[in-house]
């Protein structure tokens, strides 16, 4: 944890000049005995100004800030202590042929492997997370809206209140409400030595991999850079027919030539999860960093 630092600055020295040659002035006793005490106290309290100044935090809500946010800190941190790692995660890093890069800071996570003389690639970001905590909760919002004006127009006022509540709470119970887990959103590379790559965009959810789109590039730069350039040159080649268009028989081909290259059931449970654990990683580090910088 970071603390408050306080920084002081000493009272400059009087030094006293070198003797000259200069004719001796006569100065009256009163004269002499004032100027030291003013020079001293002048100096002194300049140096005290100064101090002040370091010492006090630049505005009024600096510290009841930092101290909030140290108590979200403590929160989060206690929470993350009782926590196991999923088994997802275990299970998937020590049995999984896919080797893991997570830059701390970074939203996106990489997994790469080999497979014969082609290099694979899995991509996916927290960003997605936000993003969907942000869509469900206008979805609550919307819903809510809905439900009073529902219940505005009945005319049993609160008969209808009811009869909206028990219709809500039975579609709960037969899975009528948004029960899923999170849609991660999966960017797969699949590339071969001179010969381009394949680039697949597909959805990891309740522990099944959807594919959603399959592009070819001669180029496998493409597949992986975000420059303007690549990406106006991605979206001007060909992008194939929508997955979901083409004939079941090749579909099922198509997510088994994936399957064998790893992309299966425990990776779709492992991002998910991963996600979860690294946003709230993020989170902690986040709160650290505003902290430390409003203490500064």
């Amino acid at each position: 944890m970071m603390s408050l630092r306080a920084i002081a600055r000493a009272a400059p020295r009087v030094l006293a000049r070198p003797s000259t040659l200069r004719p001796a002035v006569v100065r009256t006793a009163a004269a002499t005995a004032a100027r030291p005490s003013f020079a001293i106290t002048q100096k002194a309290s300049a140096a005290f100004s100064t101090s002040a100044l370091r010492r006090a935090p630049a505005g009024e809500v600096d510290e009841e800030l930092a101290a909030k946010l140290s108590s979200e800190l403590e929160f989060e941190t206690s929470v993350k202590e009782g926590e196991t790692l999923p088994a997802s995660i275990k299970d998937f890093l020590e049995n999984g042929q896919f080797e893991l890069k997570d830059v701390p800071g970074q939203q996106d996570v990489f997994l790469t492997r080999n497979f014969g003389n082609e290099k694979i690639t899995v991509s996916f970001s927290i960003a997605d997370l936000s993003s969907y905590q942000e869509q469900n909760f206008e979805d609550d919002a919307l819903a809510d809206e809905e439900f009073e004006e529902m219940n505005d127009s009945r005319e049993n006022g609160k008969s209808g209140a009811a009869d909206l509540a028990e219709e809500a709470e039975e579609e709960d119970m037969e899975g009528g409400a948004d029960t899923d887990a999170m849609p991660c959103r999966l960017n797969i590379v699949v590339e071969k030595p001179g010969k381009g790559a394949l680039n697949v965009e597909a959805i990891a959810q309740d522990g099944t991999v959807v594919v959603e789109n399959v592009y070819y590039y001669k180029d496998a730069k493409l597949a992986h850079s975000s420059s303007p350039d690549a990406v106006h040159a991605a979206q001007d080649a060909y992008p194939g027919p929508a997955f979901g268009s083409l004939d079941e028989d090749l579909q099922i081909l198509l997510e088994r030539y994936l399957e064998e290259r790893g992309i299966t059931p425990a990776l779709a449970l492992f991002v998910p999860d991963y996600m979860d654990m690294k946003e709230q990683k993020e989170y902690l580090a986040w709160l650290e960093n505003v902290r430390g910088f409003v203490e500064a």
